[in-house]
C-alpha cells in the first residue's frame, strides 16, 4: 500500500523533472521542488519508522545495560561470598590444626603413661622374679650345705656354728 503512495508521489516529479530546457531556462527552480517535495514524502513515510526503530536501539542497549550490571552484582556477590567461604574455610582449617595439636599430645602423653605402667609392671615383675630365684638359690645352698654336713659325720657342729655356715654362705 505503501508503495502505491510512493509511486503515486513520484509521477509528478518524474513528469516535471522530463524536459527543462524547451522554454529557454534552466530547470533548477522544478528540480529543487522536486526534490523537496520527494524529501517531504520520504520524510513522512519514514521518520514513523526511523523514530520506533531509533528508540527501539536505545531501549535494547538500556536493557543490555541493565542486564550488565545485574551480571556484575551477581558476581560481584559470588566474590563476596566465595571469600566468605574462604575465611569459613581458613578458620576451620586452623581449627583442625589446633584439635589436631591437642589430640596428638594427648596421644603422646597416654603412650608415655601406658609406657611407664609396663615399665613399672616388668621392673615389678623382674624383682618378684629375682626374689624368687634368691630364694631357690637360698634354699638349694641350704640343702647342698646341710647334705654336706650330713654325709659326713666326723664333723661335729653345734647348731650355731652350723647357722653361721649357712649364713655366711648365703651371703
Amino acid at each position: 500500500m505503501k508503495l502505491r503512495y510512493i509511486l503515486l508521489f513520484l509521477t509528478p516529479a518524474l513528469l516535471l523533472a522530463s524536459g527543462g530546457n524547451e522554454a529557454g531556462g534552466t530547470d533548477i527552480v522544478p528540480r529543487a521542488i522536486n526534490f523537496i517535495i520527494f524529501a517531504s514524502i520520504l520524510y513522512y513515510l519514514l521518520a514513523d519508522h526511523a523514530k520506533a526503530a531509533y528508540k527501539g536501539r536505545i531501549a535494547g542497549i538500556a536493557d543490555r545495560l541493565d542486564s550488565i550490571q545485574l551480571k556484575v552484582k551477581e558476581s560481584i556477590a559470588a566474590k563476596e561470598s566465595a571469600l566468605a567461604k574462604v575465611e569459613e574455610a581458613k578458620a576451620t582449617a586452623k581449627a583442625l590444626v589446633e584439635s589436631s595439636k591437642k589430640e596428638a599430645q594427648l596421644l603422646a602423653s597416654k603412650v608415655a603413661s601406658d609406657t611407664d605402667t609396663e615399665l613399672k609392671n616388668l621392673d615389678r615383675a623382674f624383682k618378684e622374679k629375682t626374689d624368687i630365684e634368691k630364694r631357690k638359690m637360698t634354699r638349694s645352698v641350704v640343702s647342698s650345705v646341710l647334705d654336706e654336713m650330713f654325709e659326713k659325720d666326723s664333723v661335729s657342729l653345734d647348731k650355731e656354728e652350723l647357722v653361721k655356715i649357712v649364713t655366711k654362705k648365703v651371703a
